[in-house]
């Protein structure tokens, strides 16, 4: 186990010793708080992302690459008013596929074939069933405002259940043939248990803003960090916050405008998630572009 990967699972705890000072509401208001800061903070560099995993003949110039971002995040948003439930599937699919990736690239250094994609993919739905069975009401309510589809607790159980198998039997095919995969099962073992903790005894969005924080954020900026700098230290944290302040506060102001315009949190939580789905279909490619970069 890494020093790395050891801090992860002490702030996991802190993150569920904490829980236990705050109501049922602050836990709501600090996820949110968590994931405009550290959360929507991991997909404001993209821009230079994209630029830096192109050779130089290749370059785009920044303006055109600024404005195909930005039609994807429309194109997103516009999806998800015109055909919602196609939208949010998607959603969950591309998420879950971006949370098994970042989770799972260092273990699985080949990445390239199906195998690996189909573990990777169903990994991260199984973490999002695990959330999503511990908090039935609020998913059902969540699903049905931004979609007006009524789905059952037994779809959820289903859902969770089908990953859950999925995940065991492919990650049995890799296991049998890589040998960088076998050595992390006892830590991701104590992963699952520990969110399956969290998960149970917190609200929602608090369960949600740590696992996302803590096991995808902060991963994902220490990669983004050695991508672009070279090594992962304070003085190149302070670079890649520089780089990323405008679009974080583009983005930070477009959500507080949202909040201020509906002012009724039972509305705000589903448009949230559809606002963090339209940023995060260009994130993932971005992303996977990085990894792909960092292989070749």
């Amino acid at each position: 186990m890494t020093k790395f990967v050891s801090f992860l699972i002490i702030a996991s705890f802190l993150g569920l010793w904490l829980k236990s000072f705050f109501s049922e509401a602050m836990q709501t208001y600090v996820g949110f708080i968590l994931i405009f800061s550290f959360g929507i903070l991991h997909g404001a560099n993209d821009l230079l992302l994209i630029v830096r995993t192109q050779t130089i003949e290749k370059v785009i110039y920044t303006t055109k690459i600024l404005l195909y971002y930005c039609v994807v995040v429309v194109l997103g948003a516009i999806l998800f008013y015109f055909i919602p439930l196609i939208a949010l599937s998607l959603f969950i699919l591309v998420s879950g596929y971006h949370f098994g990736q970042q989770h799972w690239q260092l273990n699985i250094k080949r990445g390239k074939g199906w195998i690996e994609f189909l573990f990777q993919l169903n990994y991260g739905l199984l973490i999002l069933a695990l959330l999503f069975i511990f908090h039935e009401d609020d998913v059902q309510r969540i699903i049905n405002d931004i979609t007006g589809f009524v789905i059952s607790s037994s779809c959820l159980h289903v859902f969770f259940y089908l990953t859950l198998f999925l995940t065991l039997v492919i990650g049995f095919i890799i296991f049998s043939k890589n040998k960088e995969f076998k050595r992390p099962l006892g830590v991701e073992f104590l992963l699952v248990v520990i969110l399956a903790i969290l998960f149970q005894t917190s609200t929602l969005i608090w369960g949600f803003a740590l696992y996302f924080i803590i096991w995808h954020s902060i991963p994902s900026i220490k990669d983004q960090i050695n991508f672009l700098y070279g090594s992962f230290t304070w003085h190149n944290f302070k670079l890649y916050f520089r780089s990323a302040a405008l679009y974080w506060l583009v983005s930070l102001l477009g959500i507080a405008l949202l909040y201020f315009l509906l002012n009724e949190q039972h509305y705000f939580d589903a448009l949230f998630f559809a606002f963090l789905a339209a940023i995060t279909f260009p994130h993932v490619w971005v992303i996977t572009q990085m990894f792909k970069s960092k292989r070749s």
